[in-house]
């Protein structure tokens, strides 16, 4: 339960601090999407299928979300990966 009361806490001062800058409930709940799902995105490698399944929702629901809040899919990566296309299968034709 400690862990659960100093997140609160730090959340907390979190809040007060925006309310006093005069953030609004729409920019602090998209700023905090926003970082929530970059962060699940950073954890699973950039993998879209597995950070939907952690986030609890669908793998279109989180495509969209990106598109929506701006994230690019480079955001955060290692520089190694940062300029490389996602690879696609192809099949072949018949």
């Amino acid at each position: 339960m400690g862990s659960r009361q100093n997140l609160n806490g730090r959340l907390t001062q979190i809040v007060d601090e925006l309310v006093t800058q005069g953030v609004t409930l729409e920019q602090a709940r998209q700023e905090f999407e926003r970082q929530f799902i970059v962060a699940s995105l950073r954890s699973n490698d950039w993998n879209f299928c597995r950070s939907a399944r952690s986030l609890g929702v669908h793998r279109n629901t989180l495509r969209n979300k990106v598109s929506h809040l701006g994230i690019s899919t480079t955001e955060g990566r290692p520089r190694a990966f940062a300029g490389r296309r996602p690879l696609r299968r192809t099949l072949p034709k018949v």
